[in-house]
């Protein structure tokens, strides 16, 4: 991402600079999601320049060529999908509170009496970028093809996770209405092509909840007097902080995403990360508050796949006001995700980011023959009531926000000030 010297530059300048006034001027000066703040920030400021037909903010020094074109890429194709906007005839107030509460997806009837309670208007093949938002103008979805200019990064950061890929897929007698039992069922899995990769499902995170052990309440005082986060399996080795170092620059891409779809929730996400940093410094757990410090996404987490099918489901932990991320690269020649409940079929292609509520929207997917990796970034509200972070409100679409350029959260002398390496 940047160089070294560049890192110690950076981070020495601003723990000198009175930033008090920034919004996320909280962030530890040696985390690595400093650098993804700037990132992001820089994001946001292209894309109001796009939507407002600005000229474009310069580049921010510090940050390496390949994250500058990223980053201005990502931000051209968030421009163009907002000023494409759908609108559905469905409120997903209502949907969600016809909803079971852990609901998978993968109950056939129930899917079917929902379908019928709110059917789509019409059915829809997408394949342009584009926001797709409901009746209230509460933004549903964001449909990004082509936007990914990173896909070396995921592509040899999951050849690295082999062995971890390779020793998630289970075995023995399984049930589709079982949501934690398919995700690693050999049966979903096909051989790869390409020799340096190995099908499978991990899930990658620097501080969880263990699946059935989320705490609600205030953390407690001692490890010992309840259930605590933890790092995730796979990062439970010697190879840990080289995995999470491997996947810093697609986790920054992650953050700068969120910061343009959901402003609130990606301060919420910052704010809960920083405050587990504290928590975490106090109890001694020297291993996370590393992995913390390195991790550069405002996501809890990702799961990582490789040659996967996915039948239609929910992923009934994300927040209904949230966004899951979904890239997918690969050389399979061509893909379609079926959007069920929303009557949407989109063109899913390698380079593809695909942004909605994993617990809203009911998904799955068909890919040509070929290999495929996903890497899936998730929010656990788990963690942000562990942290005490109240929950933000759903996402609205509004082309007036950036009718203005000086109505974008930063003008380009504040962002200059405070953002100088």
């Amino acid at each position: 991402m940047v160089s070294h010297e560049d890192w110690e530059s950076y981070h020495a300048q601003l723990g000198a600079t009175d930033c008090i006034s920034h919004p996320t001027s909280y962030i530890p000066w040696d985390w690595a999601l400093n650098v993804a703040d700037i990132a992001s920030e820089w994001v946001e400021q292209q894309f109001a320049a796009h939507i407002a037909g600005k000229p474009l903010v310069p580049a921010v020094l510090g940050l390496d060529p390949e994250t500058v074109v990223v980053c201005g890429q990502l931000a051209f194709v968030l421009a163009e999908a907002y000023q494409h906007p759908i609108k559905l005839d469905i409120d997903i107030i209502r949907y969600n509170e016809a909803l079971a509460k852990w609901e998978s997806g993968l109950n056939n009837a129930h899917e079917g009496a929902l379908f019928a309670k709110f059917p789509p208007t019409e059915r829809m093949v997408l394949d342009r970028p584009s926001v797709v938002i409901n009746s209230g103008y509460q933004i549903i979805l964001w449909y990004l093809p082509g936007v990914l200019n990173c896909q070396r990064d995921m592509y040899i950061a999951t050849t690295g996770m082999g062995d971890l890929l390779k020793n998630s897929i289970t075995n023995g007698r399984t049930s589709m209405g079982m949501a934690s039992k398919w995700r690693t069922h050999t049966a979903n899995f096909y051989a790869a092509q390409e020799p340096q990769l190995d099908p499978g499902c991990i899930n990658i995170s620097p501080c969880w909840f263990q699946q059935g052990r989320e705490c609600h309440g205030p953390p407690p005082t001692h490890p010992e007097d309840g259930f605590m986060p933890e790092v995730s399996a796979t990062l439970k080795g010697d190879e840990g902080l080289s995995i999470i170092t491997d996947m810093q620059h697609p986790g920054l891409v992650s953050s700068a995403t969120l910061h343009v779809m959901h402003p609130r929730l990606y301060l919420a996400s910052i704010s809960t990360q920083v405050e587990l940093g504290h928590w975490v410094a106090k109890q001694g757990l020297g291993d996370m508050y590393r992995f913390l410090q390195h991790w550069t996404s405002v996501y809890t987490g990702v799961a990582v796949m490789c040659n996967r099918h996915s039948p239609s489901h929910r992923d009934p932990k994300c927040p209904l006001e949230g966004f899951d991320i979904l890239t997918c690269i690969g050389g399979y020649g061509h893909g379609v995700m079926h959007l069920d409940n929303l009557g949407i079929d989109l063109a899913y292609d390698p380079g593809v980011m695909v942004s909605y509520s994993g617990c809203l929207v009911r998904h799955g997917v068909w890919v040509a023959e070929g290999d495929r990796i996903v890497w899936s970034w998730f929010m656990h509200d788990s963690m942000h009531n562990y942290a005490r972070t109240p929950r933000t409100e759903y996402a609205k679409y509004s082309l007036s926000h950036f009718a203005i350029y000086e109505l974008a959260k930063y003008n380009q002398v504040d962002f200059v000030l405070f953002r100088t390496l």
